[in-house]
């Protein structure tokens, strides 16, 4: 009886979660999150045909943090976020920008077309 017991309560007595490497602060940094923009043919012709933004992220990062700090840094409304992993081991952003903001204005004003 006394080893059920202590297996009970060894079973109430958790650990705590893990947080995530980057907060979402509103004073932090978003380039922290956002490393660089990826410059390919293909991401070139994402920006102009499905309006979205190709980054290359922090791999810690959450969609949660990488929209945070794609509204942040880029200042436009962000519809969704997609991940990859690619085979070099980085974490890709596809960020989906609304309707009202245009991704080739947003690549033109920082100088990736």
């Amino acid at each position: 009886m006394i080893m059920a017991e202590t297996k009970k309560e060894a079973k109430k007595e958790k650990k705590p979660k893990k947080e995530a490497v980057t907060e979402i602060v509103p004073g932090r940094d978003p380039w922290a999150v956002l490393t660089h923009p990826l410059l390919t043919e293909k991401a070139i012709g994402m920006v102009e045909r499905q309006n979205k933004l190709i980054f290359v992220v922090n791999r810690d990062s959450s969609k949660k943090q990488i929209k945070w700090a794609a509204e942040a840094a880029l200042g436009a409304k962000v519809e969704s976020v997609q991940t990859v992993i690619d085979r070099k081991g980085r974490k890709k952003a596809f960020i989906k920008l609304t309707k009202d903001y245009s991704a080739t204005d947003i690549a033109t004003r920082f100088g990736m077309l």
